[in-house]
């Protein structure tokens, strides 16, 4: 599976006549299994149609400030969204409005606003190639972090015979994936997650339960994945599924069952992160058969069950250790408390009293807790957060 899987790739395309050439460089992203969005300079539509690349990248393509409806198509999303930015072809007038930080279109103000990696493919003619202005400011685009995907030589639209061609845009993609595999941050790394709820048998029937849908958990996963790690992925009853080379999913039921296969693994992982709402009880005995309505009350006695977090935390040697904290009151008082009693180098905290936070939705509300300091998140998609929580490991494995 290439490692271009689930990356956002963001395509700027500009007013070129190479820009006939992103129709093929967007199918192979998404057979790459790329999640694509194009942004395109308003020349850019005179080469190629948004109709066609939205068919494609199966996301509407962009153009201009605001969409039919006068609604604003906000560029620093775009710019938040994306793993890396492409920009392909990029003619003269584009690099030079790179340079001087003009922002007279949506595509320019969407790369002022990203904080991806930008990848820039020119194509132009030859002489306007070779002029010494392009090449300064090919040179000032290179030294301020930018990836330059020299041109090719061939025959060019003005008939001419030499460099300037954009890459091909087979090229370009064994181009991207093979700086990425080098770059990858946790390649080499194998990371624990936990997701999901878990299900407690009361009888054959009924089960003590909770809400949560896995969504957190998965984003992560999908997120370690992207950053090279191998990634073992036990995962609570939920409809989610996820496939990739480089991922192991374990389906369990129950507590129990998690804390079994969880610590099978653990000591042999660099990273743990217990996002899965783990039931804290369960009954006492189970019923062999559904239990019939008779009395007016049923009395279930509950025990506890392993705690997973816990476990992890006392068994710690060199592994970097995430817990998550749901909580309705007193929030950064009781992640404090979990923070320190189980061990952990970072807590993730959201509240059920935060709107659009917590369990099924798409979006999410965080904080996270450090011994040393406390970040505060806006409300965004679960996939942000997983980009955040990754962002603060990084960050501090690198420190330390």
């Amino acid at each position: 599976m290439s490692i271009l899987q689930g990356k956002h790739i963001l395509l700027g395309v500009t007013g070129g006549i190479a820009a006939y050439k992103t129709a093929f460089l967007v199918r192979l992203f998404v057979k790459a299994g790329a999640e694509v969005k194009v942004v395109m300079t308003p020349g850019a539509e005179e080469f190629v149609t948004p109709l066609t690349l939205s068919t494609l990248s199966k996301n509407p393509v962009l153009s201009s400030f605001t969409d039919p409806e006068k609604n604003w198509n906000n560029h620093v999303e775009l710019g938040e969204w994306a793993d890396l930015m492409l920009i392909a072809p990029a003619t003269a007038n584009t690099i030079s409005k790179m340079v001087s930080g003009k922002s007279d279109n949506l595509l320019l103000t969407t790369y002022l606003s990203a904080t991806c990696p930008v990848y820039i493919a020119p194509a132009m003619d030859l002489d306007m190639y070779t002029h010494h202005t392009t090449r300064n400011n090919l040179e000032i685009l290179k030294q301020s972090g930018q990836t330059i995907l020299e041109p090719e030589a061939g025959e060019l639209a003005s008939g001419l015979v030499g460099k300037g061609r954009m890459q091909e845009p087979e090229h370009i993609v064994e181009f991207i994936t093979k700086q990425i595999k080098a770059q990858l941050p946790l390649r080499d790394k194998t990371v624990l997650i936990t997701a999901g709820p878990t299900y407690e048998a009361i009888d054959p029937v009924r089960f003590i339960g909770n809400h949560s849908s896995g969504k957190m958990g998965f984003e992560m996963a999908k997120m370690a994945l992207s950053l090279g790690a191998k990634v073992i992925l036990i995962a609570g009853p939920t409809h989610l599924d996820l496939a990739h080379d480089n991922l192991h999913l374990k389906r369990i039921q129950s507590a129990d069952e998690m804390y079994k296969q969880a610590m099978l693994y653990y000591k042999d992982v660099d990273i743990a992160i217990a996002s899965a709402a783990v039931s804290d009880y369960k009954p006492k005995a189970v019923f062999d058969k559904k239990i019939k309505k008779s009395d007016k009350n049923l009395n279930i006695e509950l025990v506890k069950n392993p705690d997973i977090l816990q476990t992890f935390g006392d068994c710690k040697t060199h592994q970097f250790l995430v817990g998550f904290a749901l909580e309705t009151d007193n929030e950064i008082e009781h992640a404090k408390q979990k923070l320190k009693k189980k061990n952990l180098d970072f807590i993730v905290l959201n509240s059920l009293n935060d709107k659009g936070a917590g369990f099924k939705s798409e979006t999410n509300k965080v904080s996270i807790i450090t011994n040393d300091s406390i970040k505060r998140f806006d409300i965004k998609s679960k996939y942000l957060v997983a980009k955040d929580i990754f962002n603060n490991i990084l960050e501090m494995k690198s420190n330390n």
